[in-house]
């Protein structure tokens, strides 16, 4: 389990860089960008902000909790939930800056890897509530607070530097 400590540790540790870089990095419209084009940045960003709420860890766990399936039918529930919810808004990418898209690809990645971890962590016999549990008990001891708020707070200001 020590090494998944550390994996966790790092991917965190290179969340929050990616964070801080956006959170420093001023993001100004080019000159003679039209207002529709401003207005499609600012839907973009607000759909991110949706996403990383979609995605994060308690969310999905309170919208897909299913009693009494096997950790590894929950394990497969909410990784595929995440990539779903990924894919369908990839396309955002185009209108936001890279290191806005990059923050929520980290978000992403991280929480499968979260996923996986804890699901490798427990019994074969392990249940969807064990996981979830598991998974609850890591997010909330993260020492950096919660990723996905990390990350809305990142796409929110970058936001607020359009308006």
């Amino acid at each position: 389990m020590e090494l998944s400590a550390v994996s966790l540790v790092i991917a965190v540790i290179a969340l929050a860089i990616s964070i801080i870089a956006l959170l420093r990095k001023p993001a100004t419209p080019p000159p003679g960008e039209r207002s529709e084009s401003v207005a499609l940045r600012l839907q973009a960003y607000e759909r991110l902000v949706l996403l990383t709420e979609r995605i994060a860890l308690p969310n999905l766990i309170s919208r897909l909790n299913q009693p009494g399936i096997s950790a590894a039918e929950m394990k497969l529930i909410l990784t595929e939930n995440i990539k779903q919810e990924f894919e369908y808004n990839s396309t955002q990418q185009l209108y936001v800056t890279p290191l806005s898209w990059d923050a929520v690809r980290n978000l992403k990645e991280q929480n499968i890897m979260v996923i996986h971890q804890v699901a490798g962590s427990l019994p074969l016999d392990a249940s969807a509530a064990d996981l979830n549990r598991k998974i609850l008990e890591v997010v909330m001891s993260q020492p950096n607070g919660n990723l996905h708020e990390l990350v809305s707070q990142a796409l929110n200001h970058e936001a607020k530097k359009l308006m």
